[in-house]
């Protein structure tokens, strides 16, 4: 068996965690399998927030169903989209895009006009929906990335993103907040899930092949 399927063997949607501080080795490893997860047109439209403050984590804990993870981890990533696609996004990556490939610009004349052509001809939900699919590229790398550390990662929708956003002040940031991550140890005593079988829907079930 190769070792990233071990990995998604061991892990599991943890509902305990015990509290223990993640070494920054495995966080930063974590955070860089973000970084490098693939985007449509390499854009990233999204930032993701990483959140250590234990006073802010038991203020987000209740936005967030009162969840005991959201406490109990060692860090919390908030996986906010981008709100809209703007032109000043687009010139900024052609910009870095350019400077990383010891490019000029002009090189890049054709790419930046698809680029802007598709973020104008969309509405800013449109481009926000468009950019929340993007995020969740990263935020799957993410979980899998931990699994390979040995990290426990719950995956969250359950959270009320206008209040969150509203606490984080993503709004000012051009930022909507899309879904969260602890991150952590389980709590293999408290935590009613960690013993049961993994369930997941048969091969046979599951995919079909032409």
């Amino acid at each position: 068996m190769s070792k990233i399927i071990e990995s998604l063997n061991w892990r599991y949607a943890s509902k305990r965690m015990t509290g223990q501080k993640v070494p920054a080795g495995k966080v930063n490893n974590i955070l860089e399998a973000i970084r490098l997860a693939p985007s449509s047109m390499g854009l990233q439209p999204y930032t993701v927030l990483v959140i250590e403050d234990p006073e802010l984590k038991k203020q987000i804990q209740p936005i967030a169903m009162g969840q005991p993870q959201i406490v109990e981890s060692s860090h919390l990533l908030v996986f906010a989209a981008w709100s809209d696609i703007t032109p000043a996004h687009i010139e900024e990556f052609i910009s870095h895009t350019a400077a990383t490939r010891n490019q000029p610009e002009e090189a890049l004349a054709g790419f930046k006009s698809t680029l802007l052509g598709i973020a104008e001809k969309n509405t800013q939900e449109q481009n926000f929906t468009w950019a929340a699919k993007q995020a969740y590229i990263a935020f799957g790398t993410a979980l899998v990335a931990a699994a390979a550390e040995q990290v426990d990662a719950t995956p969250m929708e359950g959270f009320d993103s206008e209040k969150l956003d509203e606490l984080l002040q993503l709004k000012a940031k051009g930022l909507r907040s899309v879904t969260i991550m602890p991150l952590g140890y389980r709590d293999t005593e408290n935590d009613w899930l960690a013993k049961l079988p993994k369930v997941r829907r048969q091969k046979e079930k599951l995919f079909i092949v032409q």
